[in-house]
């Protein structure tokens, strides 16, 4: 078994290499390839302080099943990602990754999905401070020519903090603080919405024709980042698992409708046609197959780096 550290693993697996992972790993969840069973959710305190994320995920006929858990806490994030042969049942790598790789998949899929859209606006709008957020940015940047970012956050230090850094990683981008959620919807048509919320932070009056909305925060049961006739008004809803959504996603807040949700793997292998003027919606679980291809790829790549 090879233990793979943060450095290792953050040198080996570029952003367009996790990109291209990305659109793979929901093309063969879609297409029914994956044996990907349900979350698993652990709350360790009661103030749920500490969260912790089990995700598993064996492609039909692939060399590896793989096992992780991601977590935070209030002083540290936790990860690890263990990558396991098929056929021997051999562990070959363990990944301690501080939650990286589920970091870096999370945002390489919205991106993805941005791109799969055909976007190619200038202006990206963040709700969220965290790993998550600076990371939206730049995988974001690696797929649109942007010019400006804006952030929004219920700490204006955090939020701050935040786009010093994200100034610091995309020098020829211009990084701004907004007031409010309602703030950064009137600036951008594109948004990621990456925090932690049970209430919606954005409502249908906030977005203007033409906005995109990638939730990626509620992953779990009584997360919702977004109102429920945000849905209702989309044009298109896109889901990375229908399973998973209506039970953990902003989904189940609304599931009726469930029945005119598409798949992100079905979309990207066979787009639908829908109305560009109105709202189109993607919901984001975070899926155990997503962490099977990053976890393969980043594998792979290290073992032809030796």
């Amino acid at each position: 078994m090879r233990l793979i550290g943060e450095k290792e693993i953050r040198q080996s697996i570029g952003l367009p290499e996790s990109i291209a992972a990305m659109r793979q790993a929901v093309i063969a969840q879609s297409r029914g390839e994956c044996d990907t069973p349900m979350p698993m959710h652990l709350y360790l305190a009661a103030d749920r302080a500490g969260e912790v994320h089990i995700k598993s995920s064996y492609r039909k006929g692939g060399g590896h099943f793989v096992l992780k858990m991601a977590g935070s806490f209030p002083e540290r994030p936790y990860g690890m990602v263990l990558l396991v042969s098929s056929v021997t049942g051999k562990t070959e790598a363990y990944f301690d990754d501080g939650g990286y790789l589920t970091d870096l998949r999370t945002a390489a899929v919205s991106a993805m999905v941005a791109k799969e859209l055909g976007r190619t606006d200038p202006v990206l709008g963040i709700l969220g401070t965290g790993v998550q957020a600076r990371l939206q940015a730049r995988l974001h940047a690696e797929v649109m020519d942007l010019e400006e970012v804006f952030f929004w956050g219920r700490d204006p230090e955090h939020a701050a903090a935040c786009a010093r850094d994200v100034a610091a990683l995309l020098p020829r981008v211009r990084v701004s603080v907004a007031e409010s959620p309602a703030d950064v919807a009137s600036k951008s048509l594109l948004i990621v919405t990456a925090t932690a919320a049970r209430e919606p932070l954005l409502r249908v009056r906030d977005l203007r024709p033409g906005s995109h909305v990638s939730a990626v925060g509620a992953d779990s049961p009584g997360k919702r980042e977004l109102s429920a006739e945000i849905l209702r008004r989309a044009s298109l809803l896109l889901v990375d698992s229908l399973a998973q959504c209506e039970k953990l996603g902003e989904l189940q807040h609304v599931l009726s409708e469930k029945r005119r949700a598409v798949e992100i793997g079905a979309f990207c292998e066979r787009p639908v046609p829908f109305d560009r003027s109105g709202i189109t919606v993607a919901d984001f679980t975070g899926l155990g197959a997503e962490d099977l291809f990053i976890a393969e790829a980043c594998h792979e790549k290290i073992r032809a780096d030796v």
